[in-house]
């Protein structure tokens, strides 16, 4: 388990963490979220003891991980796939690590496999892609067998296979009882990956719970509206105030119509006017704020710069 309490980190006049507060339990995948600059990536670093925090603490299974001599046999980390020696083999590369934390010999070859890199464990790093350091630092994350697996932008460089096997490895990881937390920009895979979200914005604590509760607290939920009349429905929802645009996504089956997208009017509302102007509906169903849409919502007073804007 993670436990982070009042922490704070400072550079200069700088705050970087802003007295942050939150626990990340075992059994699940915990998404890490918030804008360029939010502070996550001096979470994790604060996390693992790479840096010193100004004030409060930032502990694993109770205790900072500074105090724990085979860090990796307690916690794994993915920070930075780039951050190895291009010049070492990827098998001397882990061999390294294992035996500096006294894990078994054997269990490079085991990781190497399961990450996909059996054949290129002789090869040297500085020849890999992107996505064969991804899956570099996630075979050093999982060399010690560890409770806890801490991971930064996991994903950046994999193609949609590599994507696909990442999502199935971290749930698989955390149905064992692991503790998962993983930092990403990318809504879509946190939507697909994650269990629980923690979401930081200029350092602070936005929020700390379900993905299913955050997406809920988003307020752009809309509701898709199918009808043969498209434009005699637009006009008189536009007239009750709704915001209405056509939907984008023509399902193959012209006879039911045109799809539109309305906000601003509950589906109960929208069905009451088409009955009272006998407009027929073939579909009507509200669609609730994406997690995408949730973030940038509830994120939108944290976001340093924003495109077309002056600095």
């Amino acid at each position: 388990m993670i436990e982070v309490n009042e922490l704070t980190k400072r550079y200069g006049a700088t705050t970087a963490v802003n007295g942050l507060t939150f626990t990340v339990r075992p059994g699940h995948v915990t998404g890490f979220l918030g804008p360029n600059g939010a502070g996550k990536s001096t979470t994790l670093r604060l996390l693992l003891g790479l840096n010193d925090p100004t004030g409060g603490t930032a502990t694993i299974d109770g205790r900072p991980f500074r105090d724990r001599p085979r860090g990796l046999r307690h916690v794994g980390a993915l920070l930075d796939a780039g951050d190895v020696h291009g010049g070492h083999t990827a098998r001397a590369h882990l061999s390294a690590l294992a035996r500096s934390n006294r894990i078994p010999r054997g269990r490079v070859d085991e990781v190497l496999r399961e990450v996909g890199l059996a054949e290129a464990g002789r090869r040297r790093i500085g020849g890999f892609s992107l996505g064969m350091r991804q899956r570099l630092g996630i075979a050093a994350a999982l060399l010690g067998d560890p409770p806890v697996l801490l991971f930064d932008e996991p994903i950046n460089g994999l193609d949609p296979e590599g994507v696909l096997w990442v999502r199935r490895l971290f749930r698989r990881l955390a149905a064992e009882g692991r503790t998962v937390f993983v930092s990403s920009h990318l809504m879509t895979e946190m939507e697909h990956t994650a269990d629980h979200l923690v979401v930081i914005g200029r350092g602070e604590l936005i929020a700390a719970e379900s993905v299913t509760e955050f997406a809920a607290r988003g307020t752009r939920a809309s509701v898709t509206v199918r009808t043969p009349e498209s434009a005699a429905l637009t006009a008189v929802l536009r007239a009750a105030g709704a915001s209405v645009q056509p939907d984008g996504h023509p399902d193959g089956h012209p006879d039911r119509g045109e799809a539109l997208t309305v906000t601003g009017l509950t589906a109960a509302r929208i069905g009451e006017l088409a009955l009272h102007h006998r407009i027929l509906l073939h579909e009507l169903a509200t669609r609730a704020s994406s997690l995408e849409e949730a973030f940038m919502e509830l994120t939108a007073d944290s976001v340093e710069h924003l495109a077309g804007e002056p600095r």
